[in-house]
């Protein structure tokens, strides 16, 4: 039996939400439940019924993506959310990811790639566009994301691969068998290695790392 994954696109350009339609409907587990023309809208609805994943301008007029993406986090939604946008800034993508998107997709993404994106999002996954990635890259010197990784331990190395994919302490204790206590510890020396402040800077060098 096929799982349906219901949808809620929040997009104020009515073009756009056609093309996300058209694009879902490539694949027939998708179904779209609401197209809201603002974040107002998407929040009021996503408040009264069940959804699964919700596609989310980052600009639009009202309330930008990132202010409905804190409401929706804040009520206490489960959804996944992928932010769909035509921004490459870094801050721009931290402070979504920060806030709770599972993903970051660049409009201009290949029809596949992105369709092959939202499937990974939906697996657990946190996913960057790839062309986002490599404007990421260009940030930091390949050398130089190759030195900070090759500091981690073998123990920090599982630990920051789990956090790239959104796990908690608790759920990386868990999967690795560890104390909770100790992946704290973990977190904390893998931050300072990596020279960034937060989990989430930390997934995003993950994602940056040299193939």
């Amino acid at each position: 039996m096929l799982n349906i994954i219901r949808v809620m696109i929040i997009e104020d350009h009515p073009l756009m939400r056609k093309g996300i339609t058209q694009l879902l409907s490539l694949d027939s587990k998708f179904k779209i439940i609401f197209e809201a023309k603002s974040g107002e809208e998407g929040i009021q609805f996503a408040s009264q019924y069940p959804l699964d994943l919700i596609l989310l301008d980052f600009n639009m007029q009202g309330i930008s993506g990132l202010e409905t993406l804190k409401r929706l986090r804040r009520l206490g939604n489960l959804s996944k959310i992928i932010i769909l946008t035509v921004s490459d800034n870094k801050q721009d993508v931290i402070a979504m990811i920060n806030h709770g998107a599972n993903g970051y997709f660049l409009k201009d993404s290949e029809t596949n790639v992105l369709l092959s994106n939202i499937n990974k999002v939906l697996e657990g996954e946190l996913v960057l566009s790839e062309n986002l990635v490599e404007y990421l890259n260009n940030l930091d010197e390949e050398e130089n994301i190759r030195e900070k990784l090759n500091d981690l331990t073998k123990r920090e190395k599982q630990i920051h691969q789990e956090i790239a994919q959104g796990k908690s302490n608790k759920e990386i204790s868990i999967n690795l068998h560890i104390s909770e206590g100790t992946v704290k510890v973990h977190v904390k020396s893998i931050l300072k290695k990596l020279q960034v402040k937060s989990r989430v800077e930390a997934a995003i060098v993950y994602l940056q790392q040299p193939k």
